[in-house]
């Protein structure tokens, strides 16, 4: 049976236009293509750990425009528990205009809505079903407070935690999430987290280990096209990358985190859960578009099969 994971963060609704380059200012260029899909950091990962058989539920707001319907449609028929997703009346629902270039990098903007209303309220609502989890995630799309609270009641309650501090805060209390399980940053959120420097393997390793010394337990830091390093306070291990032709990187940090999550509350093993989160992510990035070039199962296996044949 796949153990319970609670994703409390945002969701958008995904606007991406395809580009040949950014226009200059006052400049008007005409571009390829565009598509609406489903995004937002948190129902990114929801959906990722979702699509390989986790049960998982999702604390979130919409709003009550055209977007927040459909928004709640997509996470049910992802297979998430949507009992606490909640509609706010007059307010917009999270949108993300997405800008991908030829090279598949991509350019975001996010406008929170409803996001910025999902509040310390709606964790003690939540409460009875959270506790029935194994793990919670939680990002930065949604107000600091709600997060410092929730990582104060996954300690309280005994349930590991994952913090992907995105997209980076610069108000974010590091001793308020001191007690997180793992803190996921990239090398410019963990500068800002930590207020060093982040160019070299050497300063990613000595930022990490401020925060260790903070009392987080392990940091995750993802390196993109390099892959991820695990730090912890007497380790450091190179989490390699798997190569791919990528067609759209957007969403690859979110896949890995999802992922992540799905694997190690299954097993507990924290290494072998990464390795196959690289993997998880690199057959992301080989699709277009967020949520859906996330694979299921059945086909994060056969993905697994021709890399190693």
């Amino acid at each position: 049976m796949a153990r319970r994971i609670a994703v409390v963060g945002s969701n958008m609704t995904d606007l991406v236009t395809s580009i040949i380059r950014m226009p200059a200012p006052g400049e008007t260029l005409e571009a390829p293509a565009f598509a609406m899909g489903f995004g937002g950091k948190g129902a990114n990962q929801a959906v990722a750990a979702a699509r390989l058989g986790a049960e998982v539920m999702m604390v979130t707001k919409v709003g009550d425009d055209v977007f927040g319907q459909s928004t709640i449609d997509n996470l049910r028929n992802n297979g998430i528990d949507i009992s606490h997703v909640g509609m706010v009346a007059g307010q917009s629902s999270g949108v993300a205009p997405i800008f991908v270039d030829e090279t598949g990098e991509n350019s975001i903007l996010i406008i929170k809505g409803a996001n910025n209303d999902l509040k310390p309220a709606d964790i003690d609502a939540a409460a009875e079903d959270l506790k029935q989890c194994d793990l919670i995630l939680m990002q930065l799309e949604v107000p600091l407070e709600t997060v410092y609270y929730t990582a104060v009641f996954a300690e309280k309650h005994g349930i590991e935690t994952i913090l992907n501090p995105a997209p980076a805060a610069p108000g974010l209390d590091a001793a308020k999430v001191a007690k997180v399980t793992f803190v996921v940053p990239n090398e410019s959120e963990l500068a800002l987290l930590t207020g060093m420097p982040t160019d070299t393997d050497e300063q990613i390793e000595q930022a990490a280990h401020a925060l260790i010394t903070r009392g987080i337990r392990t940091v995750i830091v993802t390196l993109g096209s390099r892959g991820a390093r695990l730090i912890t306070a007497d380790k450091s291990t190179m989490i390699e990358p798997v190569k791919v032709k990528p067609k759209d990187t957007t969403g690859a940090g979110d896949a890995f985190i999802g992922s992540f999550a799905r694997f190690y509350v299954e097993t507990r093993e924290l290494e072998a859960s990464l390795q196959k989160a690289a993997l998880y992510a690199a057959d992301s990035i080989t699709r277009p578009g967020t949520q859906k070039s996330y694979a299921t199962t059945a086909e994060f296996e056969a993905f697994v099969a021709a890399t190693r044949a």
